[in-house]
């Protein structure tokens, strides 16, 4: 699992990400200024102006009225050479004072200690994928629009249990698992070491890939993140092993899909996918896909959400989707 840990990358709290937008903000008009400014044109022509200036007091050939006429032209380019360096420098000077900010949060956010290990490995380009293993792309929203959840009959909670019989019983209606399934998955601790807490909360996202000698209770899942060394890792394991997520493609009536699931309520503790990782921990319900329907919160996925609070993580809110959020397993 040490694969997964890459404390550098902390993700940015709500605060940087507004600093990050008011400083791209600040760079955009430093452009626009520099994008527009005829400030090289003015100079040229106050140069030209200065050049044809009389020396020694003496009049033009046009007299005192040309020069009368020649200085009021002058005067005109100064004034716009200096009210274009003003906008300048104020553009420079706001720029600074922004990034100046994001440099000391991301010291402070980097002087922080790690929230877990392997929390921040980003999975990729979209934490979103299809039970056949593609990535699915964020459908486009626009604003006004907001999500219709489909009417979910109420669903019985499943209590977790490592029990293989109540493991089938619990999850009978979807057994067995198919392949391309994708799973919350508690892989065999390692022998190298880690606590007996690291082991409890190692829960990374799996992909079934077939079940052993048509056995129900018996699969092998591959690690849904590469190995740096090369493929997946795979494993053989039982359902005592393996939470199945919710199959997005699936029927809205099948066992597996969303619909059968059961909502959790605020307050309530689950097992969840942490934002661009592929990696699962406890977390708490802030709010759930009809909190947020009634408070027409969108997320930028577009798919039914939670408002979750992870373990250890400093407060921070997540709008994570529905379908990697499963039972805490209480074991």
């Amino acid at each position: 699992m040490d694969r997964r840990r890459t404390p550098g990358n902390r993700p940015a709290s709500s605060e940087e990400v507004q600093c990050w937008s008011h400083a791209a903000s600040s760079i955009g008009s430093l452009n626009d200024v520099y994008a527009t400014s005829q400030t090289k044109e003015t100079i040229g022509r106050a140069n030209r102006l200065i050049a044809v200036w009389p020396e020694d007091d003496v009049l033009p050939v046009d007299g005192y009225e040309g020069l009368k006429r020649t200085a009021k032209k002058l005067m005109s380019a100064l004034n716009e050479i200096r009210q274009t360096s003003d906008r300048e420098v104020k553009a420079i000077d706001d720029t600074i004072e922004r990034l100046g900010v994001i440099m000391a949060l991301r010291k402070h956010s980097e002087a922080l200690p790690p929230p877990r290990d392997g929390r921040i490995r980003a999975r990729g380009d979209s934490p979103v994928v299809t039970a056949n293993g593609g990535a699915a792309s964020a459908p486009a929203t626009s604003r006004g629009v907001s999500i219709t959840l489909p009417a979910r009959s109420p669903a019985p909670m499943i209590p977790f249990s490592r029990d293989p019989k109540l493991r089938r019983e619990a999850l009978a209606k979807q057994l067995p698992l198919q392949e391309g399934r994708r799973v919350a998955f508690h892989p065999p601790q390692n022998k190298a070491g880690g606590s007996a807490t690291d082991e409890d909360n190692a829960w990374i996202m799996a992909i079934v890939v077939k079940s052993i000698n048509a056995d129900k209770n018996r699969y092998i899942v591959r690690d849904a993140e590469p190995s740096e060394a090369g493929p997946a890792v795979q494993y053989n394991t039982t359902l005592r092993g393996i939470i199945p997520l919710p199959d997005a493609d699936a029927p809205p009536a099948s066992a597996s899909h969303l619909n059968a699931y059961p909502e959790f309520t605020q307050g309530s503790a689950v097992l969840a996918l942490y934002p661009d990782t592929s990696c699962f921990y406890r977390a708490e319900v802030v709010a759930s896909p009809k909190d947020l329907a009634r408070e027409k919160v969108r997320s930028r996925i577009g798919v039914p959400s939670y408002k979750l609070k992870f373990d250890d993580d400093e407060n921070q809110e997540h709008i994570v989707p529905a379908h990697v959020v499963v039972e805490w397993p209480m074991v």
